[in-house]
Protein backbone atom coordinates (compact mmCIF):
# COMPACT_ATOMS: atom_id res chain seq x y z
CA UNK A 1 0.00 0.00 0.00
CA UNK A 2 1.55 3.21 -1.11
CA UNK A 3 1.05 6.51 0.40
CA UNK A 4 1.42 10.26 -0.72
CA UNK A 5 2.49 13.12 1.12
CA UNK A 6 0.84 16.63 0.40
CA UNK A 7 3.29 18.79 -0.23
CA UNK A 8 1.96 22.86 0.68
CA UNK A 9 0.90 24.81 -2.12
CA UNK A 10 2.05 28.36 -1.99
CA UNK A 11 -0.89 30.77 -1.48
CA UNK A 12 -1.73 33.07 -4.50
CA UNK A 13 -0.36 36.34 -3.53
CA UNK A 14 2.86 34.35 -2.29
CA UNK A 15 6.45 35.28 -4.34
CA UNK A 16 8.21 32.33 -5.16
CA UNK A 17 11.86 33.46 -4.89
CA UNK A 18 14.17 31.98 -7.55
CA UNK A 19 17.26 30.82 -6.20
CA UNK A 20 20.65 30.65 -7.73
CA UNK A 21 22.16 27.55 -7.22
CA UNK A 22 26.21 27.69 -8.14
CA UNK A 23 27.78 24.39 -8.57
CA UNK A 24 31.61 24.77 -8.18
CA UNK A 25 34.03 21.65 -9.55
CA UNK A 26 37.10 20.57 -7.62
CA UNK A 27 39.00 19.42 -10.96
CA UNK A 28 40.96 22.79 -10.98
CA UNK A 29 42.49 22.91 -7.71
CA UNK A 30 43.27 18.87 -7.24
CA UNK A 31 45.08 19.24 -11.13
CA UNK A 32 47.30 22.26 -9.56
CA UNK A 33 48.06 20.39 -5.82
CA UNK A 34 48.88 17.28 -8.12
CA UNK A 35 51.06 19.41 -10.31
CA UNK A 36 52.52 20.93 -7.35
CA UNK A 37 53.11 17.73 -5.46
CA UNK A 38 54.93 16.40 -8.75
CA UNK A 39 56.80 19.09 -9.18
CA UNK A 40 58.32 19.26 -6.28
CA UNK A 41 59.03 15.60 -5.41
CA UNK A 42 61.06 15.99 -9.20
CA UNK A 43 63.38 18.76 -6.94
CA UNK A 44 63.61 16.46 -4.17
CA UNK A 45 64.70 13.43 -5.86
CA UNK A 46 66.98 15.03 -8.79
CA UNK A 47 68.20 18.45 -6.85
CA UNK A 48 71.04 20.04 -10.07
CA UNK A 49 72.77 22.58 -8.61
CA UNK A 50 74.49 25.67 -10.37
CA UNK A 51 72.45 28.51 -11.59
CA UNK A 52 70.42 28.88 -14.98
CA UNK A 53 70.91 31.70 -17.24
CA UNK A 54 67.48 33.12 -18.98
CA UNK A 55 68.43 35.16 -22.37
CA UNK A 56 66.25 37.90 -23.21
CA UNK A 57 67.41 39.19 -26.36
CA UNK A 58 68.46 38.43 -29.16
CA UNK A 59 70.87 39.92 -32.25
CA UNK A 60 69.12 43.01 -34.17
CA UNK A 61 66.85 43.89 -31.09
CA UNK A 62 66.51 47.84 -30.80
CA UNK A 63 66.93 47.87 -26.63
CA UNK A 64 69.45 44.65 -25.60
CA UNK A 65 68.02 43.33 -22.45
CA UNK A 66 70.64 41.37 -20.00
CA UNK A 67 70.42 37.91 -19.60
CA UNK A 68 68.71 36.56 -16.31
CA UNK A 69 71.09 34.04 -13.90
CA UNK A 70 69.07 32.10 -11.05
CA UNK A 71 69.80 29.68 -9.08
CA UNK A 72 68.07 26.39 -10.99
CA UNK A 73 67.41 24.27 -8.05
CA UNK A 74 66.43 27.34 -5.84
CA UNK A 75 64.16 29.10 -8.07
CA UNK A 76 62.13 25.89 -8.71
CA UNK A 77 61.40 25.54 -4.93
CA UNK A 78 60.18 29.07 -4.97
CA UNK A 79 58.41 28.04 -8.24
CA UNK A 80 56.43 25.32 -5.66
CA UNK A 81 55.90 27.12 -2.84
CA UNK A 82 54.09 30.08 -5.30
CA UNK A 83 52.21 27.14 -6.64
CA UNK A 84 51.00 25.51 -3.27
CA UNK A 85 49.83 28.92 -2.13
CA UNK A 86 47.92 29.10 -5.48
CA UNK A 87 46.42 25.93 -4.80
CA UNK A 88 45.32 26.69 -1.69
CA UNK A 89 43.82 29.72 -2.59
CA UNK A 90 41.86 27.60 -5.33
CA UNK A 91 40.67 25.38 -2.70
CA UNK A 92 39.50 27.90 -0.69
CA UNK A 93 37.72 29.79 -3.20
CA UNK A 94 35.83 26.09 -4.09
CA UNK A 95 35.02 25.70 -0.39
CA UNK A 96 33.55 29.28 -0.34
CA UNK A 97 31.41 27.96 -3.05
CA UNK A 98 33.25 30.04 -5.65
CA UNK A 99 34.28 29.46 -8.96
CA UNK A 100 38.20 29.75 -9.31
CA UNK A 101 39.52 32.95 -11.37
CA UNK A 102 41.23 31.86 -14.85
CA UNK A 103 44.29 33.79 -13.88
CA UNK A 104 44.97 31.61 -11.32
CA UNK A 105 45.40 28.68 -13.49
CA UNK A 106 47.32 31.16 -15.60
CA UNK A 107 50.13 32.15 -13.63
CA UNK A 108 50.22 28.63 -12.14
CA UNK A 109 51.31 27.76 -15.34
CA UNK A 110 53.66 30.68 -15.78
CA UNK A 111 55.46 29.63 -12.38
CA UNK A 112 55.74 25.75 -12.90
CA UNK A 113 57.77 26.61 -16.41
CA UNK A 114 60.00 28.99 -15.05
CA UNK A 115 60.56 26.79 -11.73
CA UNK A 116 60.67 23.90 -14.35
CA UNK A 117 63.65 25.65 -16.41
CA UNK A 118 65.21 27.09 -14.14
CA UNK A 119 65.79 23.50 -12.68
CA UNK A 120 66.76 22.48 -16.19
CA UNK A 121 68.90 24.63 -17.15
CA UNK A 122 71.10 24.16 -13.54
CA UNK A 123 74.69 24.00 -14.47
CA UNK A 124 74.15 24.14 -18.12
CA UNK A 125 76.72 25.70 -20.30
CA UNK A 126 74.05 27.03 -22.91
CA UNK A 127 71.43 29.66 -21.36
CA UNK A 128 67.96 29.19 -22.41
CA UNK A 129 67.05 31.75 -25.12
CA UNK A 130 63.38 32.83 -24.43
CA UNK A 131 63.48 34.75 -27.93
CA UNK A 132 63.57 31.26 -29.74
CA UNK A 133 61.62 29.63 -27.53
CA UNK A 134 58.81 31.72 -27.92
CA UNK A 135 59.19 31.89 -31.33
CA UNK A 136 59.56 28.48 -32.15
CA UNK A 137 56.04 28.10 -29.60
CA UNK A 138 54.06 30.49 -32.35
CA UNK A 139 54.86 28.52 -35.21
CA UNK A 140 54.07 24.66 -33.92
CA UNK A 141 50.82 26.66 -33.00
CA UNK A 142 49.95 27.87 -36.23
CA UNK A 143 48.20 25.04 -37.63
CA UNK A 144 46.72 24.34 -34.45
CA UNK A 145 45.34 28.05 -34.05
CA UNK A 146 43.59 27.73 -37.53
CA UNK A 147 41.84 24.01 -37.03
CA UNK A 148 40.69 25.48 -33.35
CA UNK A 149 39.37 28.38 -35.13
CA UNK A 150 37.21 25.62 -38.13
CA UNK A 151 36.33 23.59 -34.89
CA UNK A 152 34.71 26.65 -33.06
CA UNK A 153 32.71 27.34 -36.37
CA UNK A 154 31.83 23.91 -36.68
CA UNK A 155 30.04 23.40 -33.76
CA UNK A 156 28.71 26.74 -32.92
CA UNK A 157 26.55 25.69 -35.91
CA UNK A 158 26.14 22.27 -34.00
CA UNK A 159 28.24 20.26 -35.91
CA UNK A 160 30.92 18.72 -34.26
CA UNK A 161 34.24 18.90 -36.76
CA UNK A 162 35.81 16.00 -35.64
CA UNK A 163 37.47 15.95 -39.65
CA UNK A 164 40.05 18.86 -38.58
CA UNK A 165 42.91 16.59 -38.91
CA UNK A 166 42.00 15.34 -42.50
CA UNK A 167 41.05 19.28 -43.33
CA UNK A 168 44.99 19.87 -42.14
CA UNK A 169 46.11 17.10 -44.03
CA UNK A 170 44.57 17.29 -47.30
CA UNK A 171 45.13 21.67 -47.43
CA UNK A 172 48.97 20.30 -46.82
CA UNK A 173 48.99 17.93 -49.59
CA UNK A 174 46.99 20.21 -52.29
CA UNK A 175 49.37 23.51 -51.03
CA UNK A 176 52.25 21.07 -51.84
CA UNK A 177 51.11 19.86 -54.99
CA UNK A 178 49.60 23.55 -56.16
CA UNK A 179 52.77 25.52 -55.19
CA UNK A 180 54.91 23.25 -56.75
CA UNK A 181 53.21 23.50 -59.98
CA UNK A 182 52.71 26.97 -60.21
CA UNK A 183 55.72 27.86 -58.32
CA UNK A 184 53.64 30.11 -56.13
CA UNK A 185 53.23 29.94 -52.45
CA UNK A 186 49.63 31.81 -53.08
CA UNK A 187 48.80 29.26 -55.33
CA UNK A 188 49.04 26.74 -52.45
CA UNK A 189 47.22 28.53 -50.04
CA UNK A 190 44.19 28.67 -52.68
CA UNK A 191 44.53 25.02 -52.82
CA UNK A 192 44.61 24.31 -49.60
CA UNK A 193 41.38 26.54 -48.93
CA UNK A 194 39.92 24.58 -51.71
CA UNK A 195 40.80 20.69 -50.01
CA UNK A 196 39.17 22.41 -46.64
CA UNK A 197 36.12 23.16 -48.00
CA UNK A 198 35.81 20.22 -50.03
CA UNK A 199 36.16 17.65 -46.68
CA UNK A 200 34.01 20.21 -44.84
CA UNK A 201 31.23 19.55 -47.73
CA UNK A 202 31.54 15.95 -47.45
CA UNK A 203 31.10 16.37 -43.95
CA UNK A 204 28.31 18.20 -44.13
CA UNK A 205 26.48 15.92 -47.10
CA UNK A 206 26.70 13.08 -44.37
CA UNK A 207 26.07 14.82 -40.90
CA UNK A 208 23.33 17.51 -42.39
CA UNK A 209 21.40 15.96 -44.96
CA UNK A 210 21.83 12.32 -44.37
CA UNK A 211 21.91 12.46 -40.40
CA UNK A 212 24.64 10.41 -39.77
CA UNK A 213 26.43 10.21 -36.75
CA UNK A 214 28.96 13.21 -36.63
CA UNK A 215 31.88 12.01 -34.54
CA UNK A 216 32.46 8.56 -37.00
CA UNK A 217 31.77 10.67 -39.95
CA UNK A 218 34.74 12.63 -38.57
CA UNK A 219 36.57 9.83 -37.96
CA UNK A 220 35.90 8.04 -40.76
CA UNK A 221 37.38 11.27 -43.28
CA UNK A 222 40.38 11.44 -41.32
CA UNK A 223 41.38 7.77 -41.91
CA UNK A 224 40.25 8.37 -45.76
CA UNK A 225 41.94 11.54 -45.99
CA UNK A 226 45.15 9.78 -44.31
CA UNK A 227 44.91 6.80 -46.45
CA UNK A 228 44.53 8.90 -50.20
CA UNK A 229 47.12 11.30 -49.08
CA UNK A 230 49.84 8.33 -48.25
CA UNK A 231 48.69 6.58 -51.47
CA UNK A 232 49.35 9.48 -53.73
CA UNK A 233 52.46 10.86 -51.81
CA UNK A 234 53.94 6.91 -52.53
CA UNK A 235 52.51 6.21 -55.87
CA UNK A 236 53.01 10.40 -57.51
CA UNK A 237 54.55 12.59 -55.18
CA UNK A 238 57.76 10.31 -54.81
CA UNK A 239 58.17 9.16 -58.09
CA UNK A 240 57.56 12.81 -59.59
CA UNK A 241 59.81 15.24 -57.08
CA UNK A 242 59.23 18.21 -58.94
CA UNK A 243 55.59 17.82 -57.65
CA UNK A 244 56.74 18.12 -54.06
CA UNK A 245 59.16 21.10 -53.88
CA UNK A 246 56.93 24.39 -53.51
CA UNK A 247 58.41 27.60 -52.51
CA UNK A 248 58.17 29.16 -49.61
CA UNK A 249 56.90 32.01 -48.01
CA UNK A 250 59.96 34.06 -46.68
CA UNK A 251 60.02 36.11 -43.31
CA UNK A 252 58.80 39.90 -43.20
CA UNK A 253 59.92 42.10 -40.50
CA UNK A 254 57.42 44.95 -39.22
CA UNK A 255 59.80 47.97 -39.14
CA UNK A 256 60.04 49.17 -35.50
CA UNK A 257 57.85 46.23 -33.91
CA UNK A 258 60.50 43.41 -34.85
CA UNK A 259 62.76 45.18 -32.19
CA UNK A 260 60.78 44.94 -29.28
CA UNK A 261 62.77 43.06 -27.06
CA UNK A 262 61.89 39.05 -26.33
CA UNK A 263 58.67 39.21 -28.12
CA UNK A 264 59.31 41.32 -31.54
CA UNK A 265 61.18 38.78 -32.99
CA UNK A 266 59.12 36.28 -31.90
CA UNK A 267 55.67 37.66 -33.32
CA UNK A 268 56.60 40.15 -35.95
CA UNK A 269 59.02 38.92 -37.69
CA UNK A 270 57.29 35.95 -39.33
CA UNK A 271 56.20 34.82 -42.62
CA UNK A 272 52.46 35.86 -43.99
CA UNK A 273 50.45 32.89 -42.77
CA UNK A 274 51.37 34.10 -39.46
CA UNK A 275 50.14 37.54 -39.43
CA UNK A 276 47.16 36.05 -41.31
CA UNK A 277 46.09 34.06 -38.27
CA UNK A 278 46.52 37.43 -36.29
CA UNK A 279 43.83 38.81 -38.20
CA UNK A 280 42.00 35.78 -38.78
CA UNK A 281 41.26 35.42 -34.82
CA UNK A 282 39.98 38.49 -33.99
CA UNK A 283 38.09 38.41 -37.57
CA UNK A 284 36.02 35.15 -36.60
CA UNK A 285 35.47 36.46 -33.27
CA UNK A 286 34.01 39.38 -34.59
CA UNK A 287 31.77 37.64 -36.74
CA UNK A 288 30.44 35.20 -34.16
CA UNK A 289 29.44 37.68 -32.10
CA UNK A 290 29.01 41.42 -33.63
CA UNK A 291 27.12 40.24 -37.29
CA UNK A 292 23.94 39.19 -38.19
CA UNK A 293 25.65 35.64 -39.56
CA UNK A 294 27.18 35.09 -36.27
CA UNK A 295 23.99 35.55 -34.51
CA UNK A 296 22.30 33.00 -36.79
CA UNK A 297 25.16 30.57 -36.84
CA UNK A 298 24.90 30.53 -32.94
CA UNK A 299 21.19 30.39 -32.89
CA UNK A 300 21.33 27.43 -34.88
CA UNK A 301 23.87 26.04 -32.46
CA UNK A 302 22.00 26.67 -29.46
CA UNK A 303 18.01 25.91 -30.47
CA UNK A 304 17.95 24.98 -34.70
CA UNK A 305 13.86 24.48 -34.16
CA UNK A 306 13.64 27.90 -32.84
CA UNK A 307 16.18 29.50 -35.32
CA UNK A 308 13.87 27.48 -37.67
CA UNK A 309 10.51 29.28 -36.80
CA UNK A 310 11.89 33.00 -37.28
CA UNK A 311 13.14 32.61 -40.98
CA UNK A 312 16.74 31.15 -40.73
CA UNK A 313 17.29 28.19 -42.98
CA UNK A 314 19.06 25.61 -40.67
CA UNK A 315 21.05 23.61 -42.96
CA UNK A 316 21.66 26.32 -45.40
CA UNK A 317 23.51 27.90 -42.33
CA UNK A 318 25.37 24.84 -41.04
CA UNK A 319 26.82 24.15 -44.84
CA UNK A 320 27.93 27.60 -45.14
CA UNK A 321 29.65 27.78 -41.50
CA UNK A 322 31.29 24.07 -42.18
CA UNK A 323 32.45 25.91 -45.42
CA UNK A 324 33.92 28.67 -43.85
CA UNK A 325 35.59 26.41 -40.99
CA UNK A 326 36.73 24.33 -43.89
CA UNK A 327 38.27 26.48 -45.32
CA UNK A 328 40.46 28.47 -42.11
CA UNK A 329 41.55 24.95 -41.27
CA UNK A 330 42.82 24.39 -45.20
CA UNK A 331 45.00 27.57 -44.41
CA UNK A 332 46.74 25.92 -41.10
CA UNK A 333 47.30 22.91 -43.50
CA UNK A 334 49.06 25.08 -45.76
CA UNK A 335 51.45 26.40 -43.09
CA UNK A 336 53.50 22.88 -43.44
CA UNK A 337 54.32 22.91 -47.00
CA UNK A 338 54.55 26.86 -47.84
CA UNK A 339 56.04 27.87 -44.68
CA UNK A 340 57.42 25.13 -42.16
CA UNK A 341 59.19 22.86 -44.64
CA UNK A 342 58.82 22.69 -48.63
CA UNK A 343 57.45 19.02 -49.18
CA UNK A 344 55.05 17.05 -48.23
CA UNK A 345 55.36 13.91 -46.08
CA UNK A 346 53.28 11.25 -45.27
CA UNK A 347 50.68 12.18 -41.67
CA UNK A 348 52.80 15.18 -41.51
CA UNK A 349 50.28 17.29 -39.54
CA UNK A 350 50.61 14.27 -36.48
CA UNK A 351 47.87 14.54 -34.48
CA UNK A 352 47.17 18.48 -34.96
CA UNK A 353 44.01 18.36 -35.66
CA UNK A 354 43.06 16.52 -32.91
CA UNK A 355 44.76 18.85 -30.49
CA UNK A 356 42.91 21.65 -31.95
CA UNK A 357 39.46 20.15 -30.96
CA UNK A 358 41.05 19.94 -27.70
CA UNK A 359 41.70 23.70 -27.92
CA UNK A 360 38.10 24.47 -28.59
CA UNK A 361 36.78 21.99 -25.93
CA UNK A 362 39.26 24.11 -23.52
CA UNK A 363 38.56 27.44 -24.82
CA UNK A 364 34.92 26.93 -24.48
CA UNK A 365 33.85 27.47 -27.95
CA UNK A 366 35.61 31.05 -28.19
CA UNK A 367 37.51 31.62 -30.80
CA UNK A 368 39.86 33.92 -28.55
CA UNK A 369 40.28 31.53 -25.92
CA UNK A 370 40.55 28.29 -28.42
CA UNK A 371 43.55 30.46 -29.96
CA UNK A 372 45.48 30.98 -26.62
CA UNK A 373 45.01 27.60 -25.67
CA UNK A 374 46.26 26.37 -29.26
CA UNK A 375 49.43 28.95 -28.13
CA UNK A 376 50.23 26.97 -24.72
CA UNK A 377 49.72 23.50 -26.70
CA UNK A 378 52.78 25.20 -29.33
CA UNK A 379 54.67 26.27 -26.42
CA UNK A 380 54.44 22.33 -24.56
CA UNK A 381 55.43 21.02 -28.37
CA UNK A 382 58.29 23.00 -28.31
CA UNK A 383 60.04 22.06 -24.90
CA UNK A 384 61.80 19.80 -26.20
CA UNK A 385 63.45 21.77 -28.24
CA UNK A 386 64.46 24.29 -25.39
CA UNK A 387 65.33 21.56 -23.22
CA UNK A 388 67.37 19.44 -25.57
CA UNK A 389 69.75 22.90 -26.02
CA UNK A 390 70.69 23.40 -22.28
CA UNK A 391 71.01 19.38 -21.98
CA UNK A 392 67.90 18.82 -19.69
CA UNK A 393 68.14 15.00 -17.61
CA UNK A 394 64.85 14.95 -19.10
CA UNK A 395 64.24 11.51 -21.39
CA UNK A 396 63.27 12.54 -24.74
CA UNK A 397 60.03 9.93 -24.88
CA UNK A 398 58.46 12.48 -21.85
CA UNK A 399 59.04 15.49 -24.09
CA UNK A 400 57.33 14.07 -27.43
CA UNK A 401 53.86 13.11 -25.17
CA UNK A 402 54.13 16.40 -22.83
CA UNK A 403 51.74 17.89 -25.54
CA UNK A 404 49.36 15.16 -25.32
CA UNK A 405 50.07 15.48 -21.50
CA UNK A 406 49.06 18.82 -21.04
CA UNK A 407 46.16 18.05 -23.23
CA UNK A 408 44.36 15.76 -21.36
CA UNK A 409 45.27 17.86 -18.21
CA UNK A 410 44.05 21.53 -19.68
CA UNK A 411 40.66 19.20 -21.09
CA UNK A 412 40.15 17.28 -17.51
CA UNK A 413 41.07 19.56 -15.26
CA UNK A 414 42.29 23.27 -15.87
CA UNK A 415 39.23 24.01 -18.25
CA UNK A 416 36.83 24.00 -15.17
CA UNK A 417 32.88 23.62 -15.48
CA UNK A 418 31.99 24.59 -19.53
CA UNK A 419 29.31 23.86 -21.86
CA UNK A 420 29.15 23.18 -25.22
CA UNK A 421 26.56 24.51 -27.75
CA UNK A 422 23.00 22.90 -26.98
CA UNK A 423 22.41 21.44 -30.22
CA UNK A 424 26.08 20.31 -31.05
CA UNK A 425 26.58 16.51 -32.31
CA UNK A 426 22.62 16.94 -33.06
CA UNK A 427 20.84 16.29 -36.64
CA UNK A 428 18.18 18.73 -37.10
CA UNK A 429 14.74 17.11 -38.23
CA UNK A 430 12.20 19.57 -39.99
CA UNK A 431 8.40 18.55 -38.40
Amino acid sequence: MSTTTAQPVPAPDEVVEPRLVTVVSRKVPVVLAVVTALFALLLALRAREGDATFRLSSSGDLVALPSIDVPGTATGWVAVVLMALLAAFAFLRVAGRRKVPGWVSAVFAVLFLVGFLAWAAAGSPNDVPLVRVIGGSVLLAVPIVFGALGGVIGERVGVVNIAIEGQLLAGAFCAAVAGSVTGSPWAGVVAAVVAGVLVSLVLGVFTITYKVNQVIVGVVLNVLVIGVTSFLYSQVLVSNPELNSTTRFSNVAIPGLSHIPVIGPSLFNQSLIVYLMYLVVPGVWYALYRTRWGLRVRAVGEHPKAADTVGIKVERTRYLALMVAGAIAGIGGAFYTVVSVSSFGKEMTAGAGFIALAAVIFGKWDPVRAALAALLFGFASNLEGALSIVGAPVPSQFMLMLPYVVTLLAVAGLVGRSRAPAATGQPYVKE
